[in-house]
């Protein structure tokens, strides 16, 4: 295990680098980079399925200028807008929602507070999830996949690998997370487990679990907090990389 520690610091390290954020290997972060602004990060990860390269096309097309619009305004101009299972209808909803909630306060504040119950980060998503419901009630398939629902068992469900994405980039600090938020431990984030890092984590033994869900997740957290208990995260981006370009084998022969 130390081996593949100093692997993995050398791995982390690396891909620390904003090159890593381009056209050629596209990510959500790409395009939230460029603004800074968590109401559009946000928008950035809930987005954040599918190919990579369609991701980024759909998020240079929006205009997050809308985001402090009239909502007349935003129904007119997100007309005819999908992607994937969101209608033009829930793509609209969402940017309601962040407009309604800009209007009050930060997400930040929603999360934290939540979260500063018991020091779980879970809590804090949610209680984003529940104020995005309250916010702008819309019942559709393609609306409640997009913003989640809160699990009646918070160890059973999926991961939540799009806001734990979101959790990452708001609270760690780094040449590509954005680190916007304060008051929330680096140490408390769950890695965002997506299909690339869960075979990852099977294939360098950090992970027994085969079963792609929260439990996972908070399995190769914990196995990744053994290396680094004050940010467990930072090798998020890194064993997504490697299991995306194929190169898990040349992590377990360095």
């Amino acid at each position: 295990m130390d081996n593949l520690r100093e692997s993995l610091e050398r791995e982390a390290a690396r891909r620390n680098d904003p090159a890593e954020l381009a056209y050629e290997r596209p990510d959500p972060l790409l395009v939230a980079s460029r603004y800074h602004d968590e109401r559009i990060a946000l928008i950035c990860a809930l987005f954040g399925y599918g190919s990579a390269t369609q991701i980024v096309r759909f998020l240079d097309r929006l205009d997050f200028d809308l985001l402090d619009a009239p909502e007349e305004r935003i129904r007119r101009a997100l007309r005819g807008t999908k992607y994937r299972f969101q209608t033009a209808e829930d793509v609209t909803a969402l940017f309601v929602a962040l407009r309604r909630l800009g209007r009050e306060e930060r997400i930040e504040t929603v999360v934290r507070e939540g979260y500063e119950r018991r020091g779980e980060i879970r809590d804090g998503l949610w209680a984003l999830i529940r104020r995005l419901e309250a916010l702008n009630p819309r019942e559709s398939r393609g609306y409640r996949f997009l913003i989640g629902s809160v699990p009646a068992d918070p160890d059973r469900c999926a991961p939540f690998k799009r806001y734990m994405m979101y959790l990452r980039w708001m609270v760690r600090r780094d040449a590509l997370d954005m680190g916007l938020w304060k008051g929330i431990d680096p140490a408390d984030l769950i890695i965002p487990l997506d299909t690339h890092t869960h075979r990852v984590g099977l294939r360098l033994g950090l992970l027994r679990r085969k079963s792609y869900d929260m439990k996972a997740a908070l399995e190769l957290t914990e196995r990744l907090r053994r290396f680094d208990p004050a940010d467990p995260v930072k090798y998020d981006f890194a064993l997504y990389r490697l299991g995306q370009e194929g190169k898990v084998q040349s992590l377990v022969d360095s």
